[in-house]
Formats: structure tokens, C-alpha cells, sequence
């Protein structure tokens, strides 16, 4: 037989509700035990009657995890608190970042000329003023750009000459050695040439015996 669906109300019958009160509180500590046995969890149950009886349970003591839920609680609310504020600043911020984005927008429409036919003498010399200061910078910073360039070639032509220079030592020395080897050796051979030419004179003067005049 298929049990019935209890509709959850409040039992008007003083002894019926009074039993279901005991069955269920006992389903209750029974439940929390099985639960923190299992489980190995942290457990604490607190149930008054009508009546004001207390029936409680705790898996180590209720007081320490009373304190310890109101610990989590408090920061908890800290931590929305904490949502809370943030989210207000980020408000603020789009709400400053919208008007900063419109207040460049209408700059830039003026600095375009667009509707410029509705500006008063003060605004049209306002935007001439900025214009100028714009363009005064951008000078500037074309003038730096050229300088920094000029610097960049200067130095790349000093390296250049660097380079040039020892190229033209490096062909100097290996052209200037053939030189003066050459004459040194012609005259070491001219030098030997002199040696045997005075060894044979000295060689034809000494050879025979001398002769006396009119023999």
C-alpha cells in the first residue's frame, strides 16, 4: 500500500503534534550522529520545544562550534561588505571614465572643425590656441627625431672611417713588405759581386813573381 504524501502543516491536535515532535527530534540526533561519524564533520544541533526544552547534540562542543559558526558569519559579512564597497568604487569609476570619454569626444569634434559654425569667439580661439600648442609639439618632437637620426649617422659614419682606415693600413702593409725586401736583396747581391771582383784582382796582382825593370 502506497503511503500517503504528509502535507507539511502545523499539527493542530496538542498530543499528536507533541508525538511527532519526539519521533522527529530523535530522527534528528540520530541523523546529526550518523553524520558526523561518517563523515568525520563537525556537528552541532540545537532544537527547543514549544515548551522550551532544550535537546542538543554536538560532535565535539557545542559552545566552541557556536563560536566558531559566529566567526564565519562576521567574516562572511566583512567579505560582502568588502563586495559591496568595491563594486560601488567600479561604479564610480564608469561613471567618471563615461564622462572623461565624453568630455575627449567633444574635443576631438572640435579640434575637427565639425559644427564649428556654432562656437562662440572664445571657443574658436580656444581651439586655435590648442591647435597652435599641438602643433608646437609635434614640431618639437620632429625636431628630436631629426636630431636623434642625425646622431645615428654620425656615428655610423665614424665607424665607416674607422673601418676605412684600417683597410687602407691592412693594403699598406701587405704592399709595403715587397719593397724593401727587394732592394735589400739586390743589394746583398751587389755587395757579393763587389767581394769576388776585389778577390780577383787581389788574386791577379799576387800571381807570378815581380818583375825588375829593363829585364
Amino acid at each position: 500500500m502506497v503511503r500517503g504524501k504528509v502535507q507539511l502543516k502545523r499539527i493542530e491536535n496538542t498530543t499528536s503534534r507533541q508525538v511527532t515532535f519526539s519521533k522527529r527530534r530523535n530522527g534528528l540526533l540520530k541523523k546529526a550522529y550518523e553524520l558526523s561519524v561518517l563523515c568525520d564533520a563537525e556537528v552541532a544541533l540545537i532544537i527547543f520545544s514549544q515548551k522550551g526544552r532544550l535537546s542538543e547534540f554536538s560532535s565535539s562542543n557545542t559552545q566552541k562550534t557556536i563560536e566558531r559558526y559566529l566567526e564565519h558569519a562576521k567574516q562572511g559579512r566583512n567579505t560582502s561588505i568588502e563586495v559591496e564597497q568595491h563594486t560601488q568604487h567600479l561604479k564610480h569609476e564608469a561613471v567618471y571614465m563615461g564622462k572623461k570619454i565624453e568630455l575627449l569626444e567633444n574635443s576631438q569634434r572640435k579640434l575637427l572643425g565639425h559644427n564649428i559654425g556654432e562656437y562662440s569667439m572664445e571657443e574658436v580661439q580656444e581651439i586655435e590656441n590648442q591647435l597652435e600648442r599641438s602643433l608646437k609639439n609635434i614640431r618639437a618632437r620632429k625636431v628630436q627625431l631629426y636630431k636623434e637620426e642625425i646622431e645615428k649617422l654620425q656615428a655610423k659614419e665614424k665607424v665607416l672611417f674607422e673601418e676605412k682606415a684600417r683597410l687602407i693600413e691592412k693594403v699598406h702593409l701587405q704592399c709595403g713588405n715587397r719593397p724593401r725586401n727587394a732592394p735589400k736583396k739586390q743589394n746583398e747581391t751587389g755587395r757579393s759581386n763587389k767581394n769576388t771582383l776585389s778577390s780577383e784582382v787581389v788574386t791577379e796582382l799576387f800571381i807570378g813573381l815581380p818583375t825588375r825593370n829593363g829585364s
